[in-house]
């Protein structure tokens, strides 16, 4: 079985989606002779799955990528409920240009030419940020640690999840007297689909990792927070 990387090192996890490969291998290099563990994706498309399926404290997201503007990908991503710093790259820097980038969910907007050392500075600023605000919840005995996708049990027991199971859990959990319904979950982690199965099937998974009871089902309704 391999070793869980540590916080420290999860805490320097970063995400790049920049589809200018010579751009994306130079900045990719910079940052990690910085130390950090660079994902790239030269696409939207790529740069979402990989955000959903690992665990990264920042991403860095150009905003001319082909076929899905960066801003699309950085909303899309706040919808279904990633957390991480976004600091988004472009050539558009007039003031309406950051207000849209700043609207659409990033947390900082540098215009090209930009200065590197500038560039690295707002990254580590982003970072501190991310994790003085780390979020832990209450799942019944446990907790969920919202940052490292996952779950701690009584007796020291870390349960990881997926990028969407910890996304639906933390819904739930966020608002543990609320009763949810299929659509709204469906709306909130699941945008672009209209397959309501979905839902059930994260549910599925959360209840076989976690116990039938983490995930408590309103007949007629839907779905609300259990217990351990």
């Amino acid at each position: 079985m391999s070793e869980r990387p540590s916080r420290a090192a999860d805490d320097r996890r970063m995400l790049l989606v920049e589809d200018d490969p010579e751009q994306a291998r130079m900045l990719a290099e910079l940052f990690t002779q910085e130390g950090y563990r660079v994902d790239v994706a030269l696409d939207a498309q790529q740069g979402l799955h990989l955000a959903l399926d690992r665990v990264h404290r920042i991403l860095v997201v150009d905003r001319g990528l082909p076929a899905a503007d960066g801003l699309e990908l950085v909303g899309r991503l706040r919808r279904v409920g990633v957390t991480a710093r976004i600091l988004v790259l472009t050539a558009l820097g007039g003031a309406p240009d950051r207000v849209a980038g700043l609207d659409a969910g990033a947390d900082d907007y540098l215009a090209k030419p930009f200065d590197l050392d500038e560039l690295l500075a707002r990254v580590r600023a982003l970072v501190r940020r991310h994790l003085d605000e780390a979020e832990v919840l209450a799942v019944g005995a446990g907790e969920l640690d919202v940052a490292r996708r996952e779950v701690r049990l009584p007796g020291g027991r870390q349960v990881p999840l997926s990028g969407r199971e910890c996304e639906l859990l933390r819904l739930l959990a966020s608002h543990p007297r609320t009763v949810h319904s299929r659509r709204d979950l469906r709306g909130r982690l699941f945008a672009g689909t209209s397959a309501d199965s979905l839902v059930d099937t994260y549910v599925y998974h959360l209840r076989r990792k976690l116990g039938r009871e983490v995930v408590r089902t309103v007949h007629g309704l839907g779905y609300r927070l259990g217990a351990l």
